[in-house]
């Protein structure tokens, strides 16, 4: 391999075989593929470690992307529950899983994810350096920091999450600006209260070189995390979050300067009308590098729900500039949640990615609409029960309630529109 990173193969003109799969994953011309990662605008997520992988690309002209967040905490600490939502996730058709595990045996569950994991994964080393090193958060040196982000490369993590726009500046913006919901980001929660009792500058910020040197090495692609995303409608599109967000992008900038792939991580929580603007203004301020959300959660009053609140978001965003969104479960501000939270939250987030697509003309994916249209037409069950996002659910609802006329269902009976139309076009009498 004569090349480091998928961005330095892409600026020398070498179309990778991770470059080929994505491209003809999407249907989409390699070389063409190949400049838009030269350029930064798409990533591909690929560890040179990870040898389970399936690669992924997230970024401009692609379908839009959903990843999963799991992993082993204090009061949930199953290694072995954790992977099998894992499981769960990758038969879902997740794109990428990232793992915020922040107690316990978090190598052992790291290193078994990589290994059993064909999709993208991601970590927040900040969260894994708490509980790793068992030590009160103060004490924790810029060392320690930079040796958990090599132990999760050398492990195999496709993309990490990097608060390091979360400076001195940023911080101090923040005290000046007073917010209805302050940090909510675990990460910047725990950077910014580093740098409270330390005196010191953001170590990801301040060593931010060395950081990218142990990127390129393994060919990890900087998530760079957003400390400041609101974590109330009333804290949306702040002057801490726009103040991040060009510290972000003047990171972006340097990242590309040593052929390190990025992403930027966006908001949050946000009124339905401010989120297009926010796609434009991540897009101008991170020069085109790819989205990546958490919802938007378009109201803050609906716990049990969230992951409906973070569909509506999403659809928005990803239709106006997000390429990757995270998924959220009914169980988000609540409790860790369970293989059907999981299964919840994944099946509205892929909602929310394919009406984006659709909005944005990627390739095939009306298609699948028009076919899932003919299938209703015909009064083909089976086959919409193949096209359909969540087979399984749409069988069940059917089965358990069994209508007179096979050809139709429970809710209009004989009186079905489409059957209706049918017989009296071929000729029939409808009723």
């Amino acid at each position: 391999m004569n090349y480091n990173t998928q961005m330095e193969a892409a600026r020398r003109g070498i179309i990778t075989r991770e470059m080929e799969e994505v491209a003809r994953k999407e249907g989409v011309d390699a070389a063409a593929l190949c400049n838009l990662i030269a350029e930064g605008r798409v990533v591909i997520p690929a560890n040179k470690n990870h040898v389970s992988l399936d690669p992924c690309g997230i970024g401009a002209g692609l379908s839009t992307k959903i990843n999963v967040n799991l992993g082993v905490s204090k009061d949930c600490c199953s290694i072995e529950a954790e992977l099998e939502k894992a499981r769960w996730a990758i038969e879902l058709k997740a794109d990428a899983i990232m793992d915020l595990s922040c107690y316990g045996k978090t190598e052992e569950f790291r290193q078994g994810l990589v290994q059993m994991s064909p999709a993208a994964i991601g970590t927040v080393p900040v969260y894994d350096a708490v509980g790793f090193y068992d030590k009160e958060l103060k004490d924790i040196t810029v060392e320690e920091f930079l040796r958990v982000v090599e132990k999760h490369a050398k492990d195999g993590v496709d993309f990490m999450t990097i608060h390091a726009g979360i400076n001195r500046e940023t911080a101090a913006r923040f005290k000046k600006s007073p917010r209805l919901t302050n940090i909510v980001s675990r990460g910047g929660s725990l950077l910014f209260a580093w740098m409270e009792l330390n005196g010191r500058e953001n170590p990801f910020y301040e060593f931010y070189d060395e950081l990218l040197e142990l990127c390129r090495e393994y060919d990890v692609t900087v998530s760079l995390g957003d400390a400041c995303r609101p974590g109330s409608i009333k804290d949306a599109t702040d002057a801490s979050q726009i103040q991040e967000l060009i510290v972000l992008g003047e990171l972006t900038k340097r990242a590309w300067e040593k052929d390190v792939q990025v992403m930027i991580e966006g908001p949050g929580h946000m009124a339905i009308n401010e989120i297009i603007p926010n796609m434009l203004l991540e897009k101008k301020l991170c020069h085109g590098a790819p989205f990546y959300v958490l919802g938007p959660l378009v109201t803050d009053v609906a716990p049990g729900y969230d992951h409906i609140t973070s569909a509506i978001g999403g659809a928005i965003a990803a239709a106006n500039g997000a390429d990757f969104l995270c998924y959220v479960t009914p169980a988000e501000h609540l409790r860790l949640p369970t293989l059907e939270d999981m299964k919840e939250g994944i099946i509205a987030s892929r909602i929310a990615a394919h009406a984006a697509d659709i909005a944005k003309g990627i390739t095939g994916a009306r298609q699948w609409d028009d076919r899932m249209s003919e299938a209703r037409r015909n009064l083909d069950w089976s086959s919409m029960f193949k096209l359909a996002m969540d087979p399984e659910k749409a069988k069940r609802y059917r089965s358990e309630s069994s209508p007179e006329n096979e050809d139709s269902c429970t809710m209009c009976g004989k009186m079905c529109a489409v059957r209706s139309m049918n017989k009296i076009l071929d000729g029939e009498i409808p009723l």
